[in-house]
């Protein structure tokens, strides 16, 4: 058995429109514990959300111990900080973990792995893809929740064009009560907005993470009817930046200090308010037993 904690991420640019993405970690944290056993099937459970499909979940174990060759059964629970459906990162930080617990559990048991950070990663979302809670694969998402700091990536090509820290900062998330599920996305209210998000990733890819950010979410929320006055009103109270993360509905902003006057800002929107931090921290193996 090995339990494996990966945290979550928000978003920079939403890779949707362009196949070009940008993320950055926060710290919310998804632990994921696997127990690896001889019935050949595979049983998911997320503690704390019994309604939600474990498919997911299950199909990173399933394909990571396939990749392995392993022909095990096994239990996956995963307990996760991270609100679902949005715009959190839950799943591409779900998948994360699932794939690491696994490969600590295969470890337990003697089995010699080797394997790269960034195939890791692919194996999650190989598995989201399948399970249809992503339409890019969100490679971007997945590898700012594993590595920490901010990615630029090719969602397209799998590859990360730039992995840098961030400045150890404030987050404020913004959670309305109101799901939204990315298999439900209608992908055609992007086209519209494609040049200005690819303008706005080359900003990011600069190093203009913050401006990108707020360009990003004006856009994104224009095409997909979400309020922009939630961002804009913690940009007006001092937030660095403060943008619709992936297809929404949450917002969130980066700030040093003005935790108050933000969040004061926000009360009129209702919704749920989390704070946090900006993560610089890999995911990783936490326990084997």
């Amino acid at each position: 058995m090995a339990t494996s904690v990966c945290n979550g991420a928000a978003t920079i640019i939403n890779a949707i429109a362009t196949g070009k993405g940008a993320a950055f970690g926060i710290g919310l944290e998804t632990k994921a514990t696997v127990e690896l056993d001889g019935s050949g099937e595979i049983k998911g459970k997320i503690i704390g959300s019994p309604d939600e499909d474990t498919r997911l979940i299950e199909l990173c174990v399933g394909n990571t111990l396939k990749y392995f060759g392993a022909k095990n059964g096994a239990t996956i629970e995963t307990e996760s900080e991270i609100p679902i459906a949005r715009g959190l990162k839950s799943s591409s930080t779900a998948a994360n973990a699932a794939v690491l617990a696994t490969i600590g559990a295969l470890k337990e048991g003697g089995k010699k792995i080797k394997i790269s950070d960034t195939d890791i990663i692919k194996l999650g979302v190989k598995a989201a893809l399948e399970a249809k809670v992503t339409i890019t694969g969100a490679f971007d998402d997945a590898s700012a929740a594993y590595f920490g700091g901010y990615v630029i990536t090719d969602n397209k090509e799998m590859k990360i064009l730039k992995h840098a820290a961030m400045e150890e900062l404030d987050i404020i998330v913004f959670v309305p009560d109101k799901k939204s599920y990315t298999k439900d996305f209608n992908i055609e209210a992007t086209k519209s907005i494609k040049e200005s998000i690819e303008f706005a990733w080359g900003e990011a890819l600069k190093g203009n993470i913050y401006e990108a950010m707020v360009t990003n979410g004006m856009l994104y929320s224009d095409a997909l009817g979400y309020n922009p006055k939630i961002a804009k009103s913690a940009i007006d109270a001092g937030a660095l930046a403060a943008g619709l993360s992936g297809t929404g509905p949450a917002v969130v902003a980066v700030t040093k200090g003005n935790i108050e006057k933000i969040e004061s800002a926000w009360k009129e929107f209702g919704g749920q308010l989390i704070e946090t931090r900006v993560n610089n921290e890999k995911a990783g193996i936490i326990r084997m037993c």
